[in-house]
């Protein structure tokens, strides 16, 4: 069986080793990969942006799944190219991925349908947006939550400590557009206390099946401070959401999500991810994403004892019900190694080095933004490296990702250092 992963980052190399350790499949194509994929996967050239080649290059080698891991060309519609043709496609149609698309879509489908989420207000008006934070500034002391709409790459939300901040977030989203036609509008919601959880799970339309929980740490520097990344780190299984609460989390959140969904007519089939905030009034809604999450796939990937490929094909022809998919009673914590300046500018091109003595030491190292040039590992992006760690305890995965980050080294690399310290 022939595969492509479609992407470049810790995510998509998370699924290509999970991928390759199926016995059922024979060759493993990524786009356009990176250097630590290049070593388990064909890697072909393109944009993943570029939907109709992608499309073309599926029919022509005859691939048997494909599975886009990017939220980007499922917002625009790759699974509906793939769709057209006949060929076989793990993700969300572009319907379904406003779930991610669409900030103000996601708000409004939970708001009627009584699914637990923050309260909000959608402006598509800077001056107004701000008149709104003047007003309610003056009534809360809780930190103002502003998103831009569309999608950001994970940056397109602001959890403003101050008034200031606030008004500077409606500026940074919709007068100097930093995302772009993603902050024609924009939403001020409620912020939500309590600790934050990713929950993800697969859907083929009508079975889901939930995956272990993630717990991921979005801000740039220890003690949560900083902007929000894409994810600096992460661990799985979440203590804070035990057996109980995913029950909660399946009845009063995906359930009626899905069937809300449906009933517009959106048969929503892939990987719905589910941000979560675990407040003293029980789970409720941040955000959901279209996709795996980047880096909860670093972690939760290892956990997973049943055979990825078997999932995805089931769930890409709506069989998911006849396949067991069953989970290691085990723990798993993932380091992110940044280029200096994350989520800012930022320097290319570092050599890196350790990483062979990372995975001699029992760490799994999964590549995001690196490259090969002239024989040697580059860094390539923002996020730079997942070193993941599995165990049997949280501290031993802690201390056997911590001895990985420690083994590899490239100029100004970034990490935090706290990152499962809550466990212990």
């Amino acid at each position: 069986m022939k595969l492509l992963i479609v992407g470049s980052g810790g995510r998509e190399h998370a699924l290509a080793w999970k991928l390759a350790q199926s016995k059922d499949v024979d060759k493993l194509y990524a786009l356009p990969g990176n250097a630590g994929i290049g070593r388990i996967a064909e890697r072909v050239p393109g944009s993943v942006m570029d939907i109709k080649a992608i499309a073309d290059f599926a029919e022509k080698q005859s691939i048997d799944l494909t599975v886009i891991g990017p939220e980007s060309p499922l917002i625009i519609g790759i699974v509906d190219e793939f769709e057209r043709r006949g060929l076989p496609v793990f993700g969300p149609n572009k319907e379904a991925a406003q779930m991610e698309g669409s900030k103000v879509f996601a708000k409004r489908l939970m708001l009627d349908n009584g699914i637990p989420t923050g309260g909000c207000e959608v402006f598509d008006d800077p001056a107004k947006a701000q008149d709104y934070i003047e007003s309610i500034a003056a009534k809360t002391t809780d930190p103002i939550v502003v998103k831009a709409d569309g999608e950001a790459a994970g940056k397109g939300v602001f959890v403003a400590a101050t008034k200031a901040d606030a008004l500077q977030a409606v500026d940074t989203i919709m007068t100097q557009r930093a995302f772009g036609a993603s902050g024609d509008r924009l939403v001020i919601e409620e912020y939500l206390d309590g600790q934050e959880a990713s929950f993800m799970f697969f859907a083929d339309g009508e079975t889901f099946v939930p995956m272990t929980p993630a717990q991921d740490y979005k801000r740039a520097y220890d003690n949560d401070g900083g902007l929000n990344t894409g994810g600096m780190g992460c661990y799985s299984p979440v203590p804070a959401l035990p057996t109980e609460l995913q029950t909660t989390v399946i009845d009063t959140i995906v359930r009626p999500t899905l069937k809300a969904l449906k009933s517009k007519g959106i048969h929503y089939k892939g990987v719905l991810y589910c941000g979560l905030a675990l407040t003293s009034k029980g789970p409720k809604v941040i955000e959901f994403n279209a996709r795996f999450g980047d880096p909860e796939t670093q972690v939760v990937l290892p956990l997973l004892e049943t055979d990825l490929a078997e999932i995805c094909l089931a769930t890409a022809a709506g069989k998911l019900d006849r396949v067991p998919v069953n989970w290691y009673d085990k723990k798993a914590v993932c380091v992110v190694m940044a280029s200096g300046g994350y989520p800012g500018d930022y320097e290319k091109g570092k050599i890196i080095t350790g990483i062979e003595k990372a995975e001699q030491a029992g760490s799994i190292v999964f590549h995001a933004g690196t490259e090969t040039k002239d024989g040697q590992i580059v860094t390539s992006g923002g996020r730079v490296l997942g070193v993941t760690a599995v165990g049997t305890s949280y501290r031993d995965c802690i201390d056997t990702a911590y001895a990985g980050v420690n083994a590899i080294s490239f100029d100004n690399a970034h990490f935090r250092r706290d990152i499962g310290a809550r466990l212990l």
